[in-house]
């Protein structure tokens, strides 16, 4: 039978973006098989392509955010310029953007104001705090968002709150713009309309912090920080191993306490023990508790504490570096790793871990150059070669 086509293939995207949470979205949608045109500042553009070296010379956050895309460098001050988005909006299906507050609806390009003329056209805001409210106008990189949200509140160990390792307030807000899109283009395919989609950074990741947040309002107190440990289960830590590595261990119930008594511990005996023989026990006496694991699996390497842990059927985890990730055994079984090309040669990155069995794989596509498909973009618009010509010269495309 013939494999399926990418369910997005046929759909265009025309981004304004920059940073994590607008770039991260539309490659959601271009690895599906969306047409996705990044518009970008002749001036250096996408401001994440200077983060870093890290990835064969290129930004390690636009390797990963952009790949699939065509990018177009454009001068938005300049009317030519920002007619020449118009036009590419006028044609396509979706748009997203996430410049920075008030700066879209100044050019023209707010969600609002996109729909109206384009009834059809999806129109994505993505914002910090939302489009109204006191919040609106500040400034809202990934790490105050984090602390505005509380999450920063419930990370980190008793004595030091700390941020997420992850940009997750871009990456929340990023996956609720990609099922916005998703949602609305199947509501387009019934009434045939589009309409705008609106994100904000706080408004997503506070979704996020559901199980904190409602634990505060409504048990009274938030959950402590307590680092790798989990504030209501015990035994449930990282423990050292004999060959320098860490084993995370997770006892979720009283029998599986027993079984780790005897099977690991080699205490049988504290099963029964009226000090360790029921969670909340253990919770009361989680320095003894730990204690005890902490003791055991010292004396062994890590491969033999995971192999001793998962004979007893207790839940357990290697602690992994980001190197050991790159290896790890089970993606490799999985052949999860592809080649993406970029302007720096191919570079290893993960399929997107949405997979459509009997589809064509997910298209990810090469990493763009700045301006790389700038002219042939101009092209689609209707430009000619003197009117391309004049624009290089003025320093409103490259």
């Amino acid at each position: 039978m013939d494999q399926l086509p990418l369910p997005l293939e046929g759909i265009t995207v025309v981004a304004v973006e920059q940073a994590v949470s607008a770039p991260f979205a539309t490659r959601q949608l271009a690895d599906l098989g969306a047409r996705v045109v990044k518009v970008e500042r002749v001036d250096g553009g996408d401001f994440a392509r200077g983060y870093d070296t890290a990835a064969g010379g290129l930004a390690s956050h636009f390797v990963w955010c952009n790949r699939g895309k065509e990018s177009i460098a454009l001068d938005l001050k300049d009317p030519r310029g920002l007619a020449v988005v118009r036009g590419l909006v006028a044609e396509a299906d979706v748009f997203v953007q996430n410049l920075a507050h008030g700066a879209a609806a100044r050019l023209g390009l707010d969600a609002a104001t996109l729909c109206a003329a384009h009834p059809r056209l999806i129109a994505v805001d993505i914002s910090g705090y939302g489009g109204s409210g006191p919040y609106a106008d500040k400034r809202a990189y990934d790490m105050l968002v984090q602390c505005e949200a509380g999450l920063v509140s419930v990370t980190g160990t008793p004595g030091q709150p700390v941020k997420a390792g992850i940009p997750a307030a871009d990456i929340a807000a990023a996956m609720y713009a990609f099922s916005g899109v998703l949602a609305a283009l199947v509501r387009r395919g019934v009434t045939g309309r589009g309409g705008p989609v609106e994100v904000s950074m706080l408004e997503a990741l506070a979704e996020w912090m559901g199980h904190p947040l409602h634990h505060a309002m409504h048990g009274g107190e938030p959950p402590a920080r307590t680092g790798l440990a989990h504030a209501v289960i015990a035994p449930y830590d990282a423990y050292p191993t004999a060959d320098g590595g860490r084993v995370l261990l997770s006892v979720q119930n009283d029998r599986e306490w027993r079984r780790l008594a005897e099977q690991v511990l080699n205490r049988p005996e504290l099963g029964t023990d009226p000090d360790f023989a029921t969670n909340a026990a253990r919770v009361a006496n989680r320095a003894r508790t730990d204690e005890l694991v902490a003791r055991e699996l010292a004396a062994l390497g890590a491969d033999e504490a995971l192999d001793l842990l998962e004979r007893a059927g207790i839940a357990c985890a290697r602690l992994r570096d980001l190197h050991e990730l790159a290896g790890h055994p089970q993606l490799a079984a999985r052949d999860r790793w592809r080649q993406v090309g970029t302007p720096a040669g191919p570079l290893k990155a993960l399929l997107p871990p949405l997979t459509l069995p009997g589809g064509e794989e997910a298209r990810m596509g090469d990493v763009p150059a700045l301006g790389q498909h700038t002219e042939p973009l101009l092209r689609a618009v209707g430009m000619t070669d003197g009117e391309i010509a004049a624009l290089r010269r003025d320093g409103v495309v490259a």
